[in-house]
């Protein structure tokens, strides 16, 4: 979908922010955290999420998910697979490494409850695939991608041709 990289941008923004919010109350919600935390913490947890997931996907995820999609042999006409493979590539990227911080801010606040880090990331980490696929497939991506081309994205000039 962008074209530029100031497009890349704004998409990545935009993806990033609904997928921080949606993946943020989900991870309140299924740890029993809705009401055990300030609206201030709650807050600081989105923008921290957001800073972070918008590195990671600028930097590392979305050029490796790039790589590996463009890398596939298939045949590019069927513009829907191309966006089923990157996002399920992005989702996999994203989930790994969000889910990681995740853990890591627990394991650091001592908040796993006797729970080994391993077996708290794989557990988070699967949980988060199954809720992040669906919600970046269905919602928040088919919202993201059409904002994105009706407000953001330059129009391309068609030539017209004149035959004489």
């Amino acid at each position: 979908m962008p074209t530029t990289k100031k497009e890349h941008v704004y998409f990545g923004l935009m993806m990033c922010t609904g997928m921080v919010i949606a993946m943020t109350l989900y991870n309140l919600l299924i740890n029993g955290l809705i009401g055990q935390i300030t609206a201030t913490g709650i807050l600081i947890q989105l923008v921290l999420g957001f800073v972070i997931a918008f590195l990671l996907e600028s930097f590392i995820v979305g050029p490796v998910a790039g790589r590996i999609v463009h890398s596939l042999p298939f045949t590019r006409s069927s513009k829907l697979f191309t966006i089923v493979l990157m996002a399920l590539f992005m989702v996999s990227g994203m989930v790994f490494f969000m889910s990681m911080y995740g853990v890591a801010t627990a394991y650091y606040m001592n908040v796993l409850g006797g729970e080994s880090f391993i077996t708290a990331f794989s557990t988070t980490a699967l949980k988060n695939f199954m809720f992040a696929l669906p919600l970046q497939l269905l919602i928040v991506g088919p919202i993201v991608r059409y904002v994105f081309s009706t407000f953001i994205q330059t129009p391309k000039v068609v030539e017209s041709s004149t035959v004489s």
